[in-house]
């Protein structure tokens, strides 16, 4: 009888089903990793981030809370409380745009005072409409700069002067809230000491680097540079004193503006107590987590008025009147969007083909020579490039053209 004989297995079969390591893991590449973390970070995805993060404060707040403390709040705002506001925000506008243009000078770029206070108008505006709440700055930088000559110079001036309004708080806010009772005061003390080492620790280490350092590198250069134009725009012996002066009427003026609000809503209780709940509100507003400044802000405001005894529900409606009468004293700049774009339109409707068009916004405060364009420039922008006469008996080439 035959025996069958045993299957045999293919050794290389064998080799690959044996295991003779640890089993590898697949990974993905890291161009891809590299993707997907630039598009994470892309603006338009930070945008959106951050108005869903919105939308979801404000839905739990009314669920909560519900919808009814919403509505109070805006039935208080009267006619009375609606040109307050106006007032303040005049006050703060105006002195925005004087920090504004006090900083673009220490840029060394021009920037007329009504044309800042009318820009800064129509920046406050679109942050207040569109989400993300930083939007219309962008469009003032881009403006300026492009209307000026130089981008870069325009960003960096508005970056400034933004800067210097977010020292003024932090600042202020410090002193405030480690000083005056809040609901916060002891968190903030204890945070105060290990905070000012930590930092004392950076700066200690930061200029042991640079002392070891033989050779300064590109990006060290750059940070000086920018250090240095940062330096003269805000802490210069010409400009220093009125920026200071004016971050802190600006930070008067949304201080005035919370109390307003808190009176609107119907809050009995004293500027000493509502003092550190508008710093913790308007550190709220520097999240960009918001819809046109909405959701931190009424957060933050609920729990610091619950916190404090004066009920929660009450701290939204301060938010919500707030955010009102922000929006209301922001209008003017509508009127500015809608006068410059009227502006265009009827400039572009007059413009002949062939003749210079002013570019930017201070087209009207600037001579025309120093934006027209050359004549060189206005013969290679036209549609018949080649239409140029030969020169000096030449044959018409690339070169001679």
């Amino acid at each position: 009888m035959a025996v069958p004989r045993p299957a045999v297995r293919d050794s290389s079969a064998a080799a690959a089903s044996t295991p003779s390591g640890p089993t590898r893991t697949t990974q993905a590449p890291p161009h891809r990793v590299r993707t997907a973390l630039a598009r994470l970070g892309s603006p338009k995805v930070r945008t959106h981030l951050g108005t869903c993060a919105g939308i979801a404060i404000l839905g739990v707040l009314f669920w909560r809370l519900g919808t009814g403390v919403f509505l109070d709040g805006l039935r208080r705002i009267d006619a009375v409380s609606l040109l307050l506001a106006l007032g303040i925000g005049l006050v703060t506008t105006v002195f925005s745009a004087w920090r504004w243009a006090l900083v673009a000078r220490g840029l060394r770029i021009r920037l007329p005072f009504g044309a800042a206070v009318a820009d800064y108008y129509r920046a406050l505006f679109l942050n207040a409409a569109l989400p993300g709440g930083v939007l219309g700055d962008v469009h003032r930088a881009v403006r300026h700069g492009q209307s000026e000559g130089d981008l870069r110079r325009g960003v960096k001036a508005v970056v400034l002067e933004r800067t210097a309004g977010q020292i003024a708080l932090f600042a202020a806010g410090a002193v405030v809230l480690l000083t005056m009772p809040s609901p916060v005061l002891a968190e903030a003390r204890h945070i105060a000491a290990p905070a000012a080492l930590a930092a004392l620790g950076a700066l200690a280490v930061v200029l042991a680097l640079r002392m070891n350092r033989s050779a300064p590198s590109r990006r060290s250069r750059k940070l000086r540079a920018f250090l240095a134009e940062a330096r003269e725009g805000l802490l210069s012996r010409r400009n220093g004193p009125g920026v200071v002066v004016s971050s802190v009427v600006v930070l008067a003026g949304y201080v005035a503006m919370f109390v307003l609000a808190a009176r609107v809503a119907g809050t009995a209780a004293s500027v000493a107590v509502l003092l550190p709940l508008a710093v913790l509100a308007l550190l709220a507003m520097g999240l960009p987590l918001n819809v046109g400044g909405w959701g931190p802000r009424e957060g933050v405001t609920a729990w610091a008025f619950g916190a404090a005894g004066l009920g929660a529900g009450r701290g939204l409606a301060v938010a919500v009147v707030y955010g009102v009468l922000s929006l209301v004293a922001s209008l003017p700049g509508l009127i500015v969007l809608v006068a410059r774009w009227y502006a265009g339109l009827r400039a572009g409707t007059r413009t002949t083909p062939g003749s210079p068009a002013p570019q930017g916004d201070y087209a009207s405060e600037v001579s025309i020579e120093k934006y027209a364009p050359k004549e060189s420039a206005r013969l290679a922008s036209s549609s018949f490039p080649f239409s140029a006469e030969p020169s000096e008996g030449r044959p018409m080439t690339p070169e001679s053209v």
